[in-house]
């Protein structure tokens, strides 16, 4: 990918769907430099353009039903924030078995139980394998398969 924005923005929804279905159904605070990294507003109090895009973002998802929030702390976090029912299913779901082979992979899957196999071939398992990995290709394609496609 040749846009950085688009990149930083796949990895800050990932990261923060990966932390909202940890806690689901639990609603929690989402700090912006708990997904996004430290940032030192400017002398004015305004903050860096990355803490911004990833603020951004989490709105973003919260306009396009993905999550629920009750407020913003300014504009360092969302404040009890939980998954909706959509984003859940739609994590909780089993992913395409290409998709599984190509982020994912397994060496020695034919040991593991059916319900192992079944759990690992979940979205927000793909999302967590991409995240690990670093490779802004990886995240964006899990994040994509997720939310932007059909399958």
């Amino acid at each position: 990918m040749a846009d950085i924005h688009v990149e930083e923005f796949y990895k800050d929804v990932a990261v923060a769907l990966v932390q909202l279905y940890g806690a689901f159904p639990r609603r929690i605070n989402l700090f912006v430099e708990d997904i996004s990294g430290p940032d030192q507003p400017d002398e004015f109090g305004l903050h860096s353009k990355r803490h911004m895009a990833c603020f951004g973002a989490l709105l973003w998802l919260s306009e396009e039903g993905l999550l629920r929030y009750v407020d913003t702390i300014r504009q360092e976090a969302l404040d009890q924030v939980v998954l909706t029912r959509a984003a859940f299913v739609r994590l909780s779901s089993t992913a395409p078995r290409a998709l599984v082979d190509q982020l994912a992979p397994a060496s020695s899957d034919a040991d593991l139980p059916p319900s192992v196999l079944q759990d690992r071939s979940t979205r927000i398992n793909l999302l967590r394998a991409a995240i690990r990995s670093g490779r802004s290709s990886q995240i964006a394609l899990a994040v994509q398969s997720a939310f932007f496609s059909e399958g």
